[in-house]
Formats: C-alpha cells, structure tokens, sequence
C-alpha cells in the first residue's frame, strides 16, 4: 500500500454507514473519529437484510464479517412470495448465486450487525457520543465541523454518515429540491421472540395484499422480524396512527404466522414509521466534505439493499482514498464511481414497492400472475446483478 502523510476522517453518524466507513477507512490507514448525536452507542430495535454484496465488497480490505453474521444472525437461502393467505406465489432461490458469488444473505437485528461492525473497527474509544452536528466549513487544508454544543472538531476531510435527515446533507441539497418523497403506504415494523410450524430455520417470505404487505424472517436465537404495510392516500402524511389492535383487524384473515407474528408482539415493541425516500442528489460533496448511506441516496425499503450499499459506499470511499493522497480527488472519485449503481437501486426500490402496493384487484392480481409464470432465470439474472460485487460492467 502506497504510504501518504497522516490523514484523519470526521465522520458524523455512527449507524451501519458510519461504523462500516470507520473500519474500512483505519484498514487503509486513515485516522478516524465517529461522531453520533445519542448520548449512548444504541441501535435500532428493528432488524435489516444485510445481502452478499456487502460482505463480499467488505472482504476487498480484508475485513469479514461473515463469522460475526453466521453468530449473530440467520442465513437465508429463498424468498418466498406468498398470497395474504399464506399460498405460495413464487420463490427466489439465493442459495445458487450466493455459493456462486461466495457468501451469504442474512437477516440480522440491528444489535447484532452493530456490534459485528464494531469488532470490525476494533477501537470504541474514536465514537463520540452526545454529539449533534450542525454544520461545517471546508477549506483548502481541512475541514472543520460545529455541534449544538458549541464543539467543533478539525480534521482532512469529512463524512456525512448521519442518515435520512442528515444536517450534513442541508448544507449541499437544495432545501426546495430535497423534500422527502412519499412512499404513499405506512409501515409498522418489530422483532420479537418467536416460534411457529411456518417459520423454520431461515424462512424469509413477503404476504401480498391488496394496498397490504406483511414481511416475516427468521432473525436467529428464536427471533422473527416483521414489518407491515398499508396504503395511505396520496398527499396524505404516509403514517396511520393505528395501535396493536388496529394492526390486528387490518391483517385479520391473513395467513396464521402473520396474524400470530402480530399477536405476541407487545404494544410497545412495534415502531412506526414513514416510507419515503428523497430526490436522487447528483452532487454528494463539496471540497474536502461527502456523503456516504443513507444520507447520500436515501430509499425505499423493497430491495432490501440499504444496509449493503452503505458498506459499498465505505469501501469504494476506503480504495479512493487509499490510491491518491488528495482527499478532494478522492472524494470526488468515490461519488462519480458510486453514483450510477446507487442511482439505479434507488429508482428501482421505488419501483418495486409502486408494484408491490398495487391496490386495485386486476392490478395485483396480474402483478401475482407475472410473478408467478415470469421465468426464472430472468428473476435469477436480476438478482445476481445487485448481488455480485465488484458490479457487473
């Protein structure tokens, strides 16, 4: 590896983004400090898919998380697509394109993938915690960021990791341009203990309503994940103010694991939240500043991809800076690599959730239909295609 002059990385945000950037960027050898606006380092209760390409993009710098995952998480080797009543409609098969590609596909609490992370970065002690970023200003020699505390911290150049609402994304998005866009459906999402016949070891499945979906996994050590759907009006907030109860009566009738899924989960275990995601960002920095995650290409959750492209963010960030000792080039050189494949994946998420939440009865019934008898190798190439890492040409 080619020997710069010591370089340190601010990096805001210490989600799955900031801690995969954190580690990949002290693999090659660039200093860091990881800021997180929490008062303590806590995940989300929620769970994720964590797919091979990010494990597959990790191990370019050497680092695998794959014993972490196969410990804390649960491979899944299909995806079933089933009728609200449980019918199968079709399944995916990753099985034969993960061995092809060499790793697996997990579904994974958002505990344990953090502290897979952290035993990746090795070092806690660069997490500041209670640090709410405000702003910053990029000059020639370095960059300088400020927190609602009055704090600033200096560093070569800077990493807005910070999610959805990031506040370093503010200050290079054109507020009127960068409104959140409406998914149109409300979600409900929860982990819980949980056993059933249906859900054997690494059972992954979409249910298929009308304007409905209901999403159910195995998450590992007795747990399921489960997320849940329905249809808002357009121009309407996106989130439906219903508790477990409500819940209950918009999946009665659904499959017996969906409706149980929802019965033992505690009121309070259930997170809601809006689908939506924002305008694709042409620009992701400016001088020695960028964008990494969910903060650069915010998107619909129907890929399941989110989680992986961060890590793709940070190890395309990490080679960058790893090859030319000029943080701007390099920086530069990351976003016009990372733009047109994050680009396509978050158009393509916006599109299969607009099919996925057809209302009308012929509209999902003939998205059922293609479903069911669209050939498979076809569905096979597309997948392979998200899936393989580095990406196809």
């Amino acid at each position: 590896m080619t020997e710069f002059p010591p370089r340190k990385a601010l990096i805001v945000g210490s989600g799955v983004g900031g801690l995969a950037a954190a580690a990949a960027l002290r693999r090659v050898g660039v200093e860091v400090r990881v800021f997180e606006r929490a008062p303590e380092l806590r995940p989300g209760t929620t769970a994720v898919s964590l797919m091979c390409n990010a494990v597959l993009a990790l191990r370019e710098l050497d680092i695998d998380i794959a014993p972490g995952l196969d410990k804390r998480g649960a491979v899944f080797d299909e995806l079933t697509f089933r009728t609200r009543r449980g019918r199968p409609i079709r399944a995916l098969p990753f099985r034969e394109v993960s061995d092809r590609l060499g790793a697996s596909n997990y579904a994974v609490h958002r505990a344990d993938l953090q502290q897979t992370l952290l035993d990746a970065l090795g070092d806690e002690s660069v997490i500041e915690l209670g640090a709410a970023a405000t702003g910053f200003v990029s000059g020639d020699e370095g960059v300088e960021v400020t927190f609602e505390d009055g704090r600033t911290a200096s560093g070569d150049l800077l990493i807005g990791a910070d999610g959805f609402n990031s506040a370093i994304r503010r200050q290079v998005a054109d507020a009127d341009a960068d409104a959140p866009r409406p998914g149109h459906y409300a979600c409900w999402l929860a982990t819980v203990p949980f056993t059933h016949p249906r859900l054997s070891k690494g059972y992954a499945a979409h249910y298929w309503g009308r304007g409905q979906r209901f999403g159910l996994a195995d998450i590992g050590r007795g747990r399921a994940y489960w997320w849940a759907t329905k249809n808002v009006p357009p121009g309407a907030s996106g989130h439906l103010r219903r508790g477990k109860q409500g819940l209950a009566g918009l999946f009665a009738g659904w499959a017996d694991e969906v409706r149980e899924a929802i019965r033992v989960t505690p009121e309070e275990s259930i997170v809601h939240i809006t689908a939506q995601d924002r305008p694709f960002l042409q620009r992701w920095g400016t001088g020695r500043m960028t964008l990494l995650g969910d903060a650069a290409h915010p998107m619909l959750v129907s890929l399941g991809q989110g989680a992986a492209l961060a890590i793709e963010d940070a190890v395309v960030l990490a080679q960058h800076l790893r090859a030319t000792a000029d943080p701007v080039a390099a920086l530069r050189g990351y976003e016009d690599e990372r733009r047109p494949r994050t680009e396509g994946l978050v158009a393509a998420a916006r599109a299969l959730s607009e099919t996925e939440q057809l209302e009308g009865f012929f509209p999902a019934l003939a998205r059922d239909l293609y479903f069911r008898f669209v050939p498979l190798s076809k569905l096979t190439s597309q997948n392979e295609a998200v899936l393989t890492w580095p990406p196809l040409g």
